[in-house]
């Protein structure tokens, strides 16, 4: 199961059936708990955060519905940083640097352009049991949003 970053002491966990109405579900608890957490609308990293979760978990629905009834969605954040992890229990772990122009990865090079150009970054972490990843980005806040 995937574990948020240590340092972050804001938490909040959804799990969710792998169904594509959790991209909308998965996206509209973003924005509630990063509101909550004092990220508004015009905060730099928030709906680029967004895009990028929405596309993580499309690809969990999408990809590993079938070894994955549910997708896990942790979000964590604090002073300077957000961040969230996606996990389903696919044991296929993608590459993140894929080149855009290749046929699967076009939307995982979005994100990484996404999560990079934002001072962000991206990592995949492995099941103990090596049957499931998490894919987790970290995103820098910058004082005041803007």
């Amino acid at each position: 199961m995937i574990t948020p970053p240590d340092t972050l002491p804001y938490r909040h966990v959804l799990t969710l059936p792998a169904v594509g109405a959790a991209v909308r579900i998965a996206r509209e608890t973003a924005e509630r708990v990063l509101a909550e957490w004092g990220v508004g609308p015009g905060d730099t990293c928030r709906d680029p955060a967004l895009l990028i979760l929405s596309e993580l978990v499309a690809n969990s629905v999408r990809h590993a519905a079938a070894l994955s009834p549910n997708v896990t969605v942790v979000f964590a954040g604090g002073p300077g940083a957000f961040a969230f992890g996606v996990h389903d229990r696919h044991p296929y772990r993608p590459a993140l640097f894929a080149s855009a122009g290749t046929a699967p990865g076009r939307g995982l090079a979005t994100v990484m352009e996404l999560t990079h150009g934002l001072g962000g970054s991206a990592v995949v972490r492995g099941d103990v049991d090596e049957g499931g990843k998490s894919i987790w980005i970290t995103l820098p806040l910058r004082p005041g949003g803007r």
